[in-house]
């Protein structure tokens, strides 16, 4: 299984083995992590799954979106430029993910 890394915007860290077959959004919310709403459940329609993957992480994204792409200018925390949405990042791509919860999804 893939292991992400969660850090919350206090500093805490989760490190979750994720199934193959979840995304990141999904693996925390099955873990009950806190800091990923995840309001739509997947489906990129809310963007309530922002985090922010480590500069130091180097594994390899999967491309954007479009859809990602134009959700993430209006997220609760402001846009960076490591901005994903978890429910877009299929964890069994992802082993060894770093990412940082923003301090608020609403």
């Amino acid at each position: 299984m893939p292991k992400i890394t969660y850090i919350d915007a206090d500093g805490g860290t989760t490190v979750l083995d994720v199934d193959h077959d979840d995304s990141v959004m999904r693996g925390a919310v099955l873990a009950g992590v806190d800091g990923i709403l995840a309001q739509c459940g997947g489906g990129a329609s809310c963007g309530t799954c922002h985090v922010y993957v480590a500069t130091d992480c180097t594994v390899e994204l999967p491309p954007m979106h479009p859809v990602e792409d134009e959700l993430l200018h209006g997220t609760a925390a402001p846009r960076g430029p490591r901005s994903r949405l978890s429910c877009q990042l299929p964890a069994e791509e992802l082993d060894g993910l770093v990412v940082h919860l923003p301090d608020r999804q609403i």
